[in-house]
């Protein structure tokens, strides 16, 4: 509104000043008119004096139109020769920057803006853009009071990021004697490792605070019988100190774990970009589990359907990824005694595919949606016995979605359990790049 006003009293002023002469040269003709029909004047000195007088007040009206009377408080909008430096300015600035008019229009963006919101274009309103609604009245809120704003908002799509909006009007004047520009520049700063570590820290100090407990209190046990009745007992000591050893390397293995998917989580939002060939990796799994396969009495086998079948990952999360799934494989399915491994490249989704199937127990319908959760398990003594931390499915779904990929799981009770980890291709991820 105030913007609406200030145009309208720029437009307003001319008008009058208009007006006012073509008064003035009014009442000069009437008054030399009255002096020539009364003799006291004669026609050509009459005639003379109202041309030097009418080019004297067009003349100084003129002039004061093209000088508002309050110019260093008039707004108006940004001139063209000062874009390319604004443009220049935002282009040296890591943050994303957006530099808008007072009606809410883009005047630039740096490359780091364009990044978050690719649909700025010069010219065009912002909320074409940046369909933000906490943002756009945060410079609405800007604009109308002049004072700076700083709101946040989280952007789900295509991966879950929180971004802080500092919205300030600025007064730009070129010259002492020019009006001012004013503009707004709307500064994203990216919150999201600092949420992400937030995050860590919480979830670690629950989590690990609800599972060390056990084997804390188990080793506070069998330390307080050894040093009581147990002291000279050999048999029992020595019966003990193998249990204390199979805790201590069970919290061991849940400290890594934890850690390993808090570090997950914490890059949750950057994608790797190193060509890794899957065949490979599971290669290197298989031959590292052969013993844990023979203590079992199973077979492992194996089938690709391509001599090559490259994703964009991180190996040694990738490495984790299939050590988990093959070895639950062998540890809960051992009644089954074997366990297929199928890899293949799925050209027409461009998703690489790697299905883990087991010939065990199968695992009851009711469990399936739950089992990525961290610290779910179908038999909690089973796996505490089989060593198993109720992390190793959640470290999976997690390394998956941080690459692009996602995990499956089918199961007929009875009749085993089939888990299937898929990947984008790297051929795919590239042209999508």
């Amino acid at each position: 509104m105030a913007l609406a006003n200030s145009e309208w009293l720029q437009g307003s002023r001319p008008y009058k000043r208009i007006s006012a002469a073509r008064f003035a040269l009014g009442a000069v003709a009437i008054v030399l008119g009255a002096l020539w029909v009364f003799g006291a004047l004669s026609a050509v000195p009459a005639v003379a004096a109202f041309a030097l007088i009418a080019a004297a007040i067009l003349l100084s009206g003129e002039s004061a139109a093209d000088t508002p009377a309050d110019a260093a408080t008039v707004d108006r909008g940004a001139p063209a020769e000062l874009l390319p430096t604004l443009e220049t300015v935002l282009a040296g600035l890591p943050q994303p920057v957006i530099a808008l008019d007072i009606q809410g229009e883009v005047l630039a963006a740096n490359a780091p803006a364009l990044a978050v919101a690719p649909a700025l274009r010069h010219g065009e309103p912002v909320s074409l853009a940046l369909r933000v609604p906490e943002v756009l009245d945060a410079v609405r809120r800007a604009i109308a009071s002049d004072v700076p704003q700083r709101v946040e908002f989280i952007e789900r799509v295509p991966l879950e990021r929180w971004y802080e909006a500092i919205v300030v009007p600025v007064a730009l004047r070129e010259q002492p004697l020019r009006p001012a520009t004013r503009l707004v520049l709307v500064t994203l700063d990216d919150l999201t490792p600092l949420r992400r570590v937030e995050e860590m820290r919480a979830d670690f100090v629950a989590n690990a605070s609800h599972e060390l407990r056990t084997p804390l209190a188990a080793l506070s046990g069998f330390i307080e019988t050894l040093q009581g009745q147990a002291r000279d007992d050999p048999a029992a000591r020595t019966r003990f100190l193998s249990i204390m050893q199979a805790q201590a390397t069970r919290m061991a293995r849940l400290i890594d774990d934890l850690l390993s998917l808090s570090r997950i989580e914490l890059n949750a939002h950057l994608r790797p970009n190193k060509r890794v060939d899957l065949r490979n990796i599971i290669r290197q799994v298989v031959d590292g589990l052969q013993t844990l396969a023979r203590d079992r009495e199973m077979e492992v086998r194996v089938t690709t359907s391509a001599d090559q079948v490259e994703v964009l990952g991180d190996r040694d999360e990738l490495l984790r990824v299939f050590e988990n799934l093959i070895e639950n494989a062998l540890k809960y399915a051992a009644s089954g005694k074997r366990v297929d491994i199928a890899l293949f490249a799925d050209s027409a989704r461009n998703e690489a595919r790697v299905a883990i199937r087991d010939y065990g127990p199968g695992i009851a319908p009711e469990h399936l949606p739950r089992l990525t959760e961290r610290f779910y398990r179908v038999d909690v003594a089973d796996s505490r016995a089989q060593g198993g931390t109720g992390l190793g499915l959640a470290l999976v779904k997690h390394i998956l979605n941080r690459h692009g990929g996602r995990l499956t799981i089918e199961s007929v009770y009875g009749e085993g359990a089939s888990f299937t980890a898929v990947l984008p291709l790297a051929a795919a991820q590239a042209k999508a790049n």
